[in-house]
């Protein structure tokens, strides 16, 4: 098998360019934020399906238990059990030139993907070095 063929490394890897395609759409969007009738783009995460050859369990929800009315109610206990959202809902204003490009939203979305990619970026590595331990090479 090689190193590349490995599903965790292969992920990860996966998960890098999309970051960096990420950020080369961000920037497009911080850079057209005074461009009339621009609007911003988004790029949809990656999906990472279960190994064919694998049979993972099912995930099952857990419930909290609320023993007071006080408390906060969990996920899925609320009046509108909507769990994470999956779309990006457009919460902008469109200036009069035609432009829907929010800054502040948008420089918010560069630092999370920067963190992302850091984040990744260092499983990588850890990975990789994982490797090189179990093979001797360290």
């Amino acid at each position: 098998m090689a190193i590349t063929d490995i599903p965790i490394l292969s992920m990860l890897r996966t998960r890098l360019q999309w970051a960096q395609e990420r950020q080369r759409v961000l920037a497009e969007n911080v850079a057209n934020a005074d461009t009339p009738k621009y609007r911003a783009r988004e790029l949809v995460q990656p999906k990472f399906d279960a190994p064919a050859g694998g049979s993972a369990a099912p995930v099952t929800m857990v419930s909290l238990a609320r023993t007071e009315p006080g408390h906060i109610a969990g996920i899925g206990q609320s009046e509108s059990s909507a769990a994470f959202r999956t779309k990006n809902e457009s919460n902008f204003e469109v200036r009069p030139t035609g432009n829907a490009v929010n800054l502040e939203q948008e420089m918010m979305k560069v630092a999370a993907n920067q963190m992302d990619y850091q984040a990744v970026a260092a499983l990588y590595t850890r990975s990789l070095s994982l490797i090189k331990t179990a093979i001797g090479k360290n």
